[in-house]
């Protein structure tokens, strides 16, 4: 089985448990044992679908015999009232199942959804949008998921994916032109250093050290234009800081390769999905 795919499962099944407990006491006490009915998703604002696949895996676990039918696929636009997915079953294992599924697919939308609008916003721009860590723990990778079926892109998974030298380890490390030193020897050749930068100066700095990849931080535009044009194609430029306060075209138009936004997965609004059931 794919690493990824037991990872999902963990999630999946820790979800069922916190949200289980010992038991649906609700269902169990009213519905009959073979019961069955049948489901179906609906969009109740317009954006981006996302999740699907993790949906039908929830009800799978729950039990094997579920029938779940997608009406669209992950990234596909979705209005308000449109129907996204069917499913039918068992009563009692859809009725346990049904926050679960629809807390992660409506998370996962959410932020397919919040990428794909600022995916749209520098449209024309070489610029790309990109998510951080700032994820809910235990549901990055799914998190990271639902940015790429948005049209963005993914920062790093984990620390263990490169090196990014941030402001704190500048100063523990006493200077930028140190810690890159440093890093490069500590580390394989095949992982790219980036250095966070806060002004022109420390820009610089980290030019002069050759790091791959310049982190241009909570800089106002004319300073990250500035910032672009001295690092000339030496480095990779990713502007970041707050960017989901910003006019996010006006930053692409400074040049910069990448745009990281926190905000994707940090403080994402939900899409608004329902399911109804029916007797089958």
């Amino acid at each position: 089985m794919n690493i990824n795919n037991i990872i999902i499962d963990e999630i999946i099944i820790n979800a069922l448990k916190e949200d289980i407990g010992a038991g649906d006491i609700t269902t169990n006490s009213i519905i009959d044992e073979n019961q069955k009915i049948t489901g179906e998703f609906t969009a109740k604002a317009n954006g981006i679908i996302c999740g699907l696949d993790i949906c039908r895996r929830v009800f799978e676990i729950l039990d094997e015999d579920i029938i779940f039918s997608p009406y669209k696929k992950d990234g596909e636009e979705v209005k308000t009232g449109e129907a996204i997915a069917k499913v039918s079953g068992n009563a009692k294992s859809l009725l346990t199942g049904e926050r679960t599924a629809i807390n992660l697919l409506q998370r996962m939308s959410g932020i397919s959804t919040q990428t794909a609008e600022s995916v749209r916003k520098i449209s024309g721009t070489k610029a790309k949008i990109a998510d951080t860590r700032k994820t809910t723990p235990g549901l990055r990778v799914l998190e990271k998921y639902a940015v790429k079926a948005g049209g963005g892109t993914n920062h790093r998974f984990n620390l263990s994916d490169g090196i990014l030298i941030k402001d704190n380890h500048i100063t523990a490390a006493n200077g930028i032109v140190n810690a890159v030193k440093k890093a490069r020897g500590n580390s394989p050749h095949t992982l790219k250093i980036e250095v966070e930068c806060e002004n022109l100066k420390s820009v610089e700095e980290a030019v002069q050290a050759k790091a791959d990849i310049i982190m241009l931080d909570n800089m106002p535009a004319e300073e990250m234009r500035k910032a672009v044009e001295f690092i000339n194609g030496r480095a990779l430029t990713e502007a970041s800081g707050n960017m989901d306060e910003k006019d996010l075209l006006e930053v692409a138009k400074t040049g910069v390769d990448i745009i990281s936004i926190g905000a994707l997965t940090h403080s994402v609004r939900s899409l608004d999905i329902s399911l109804k059931f029916v007797m089958k």
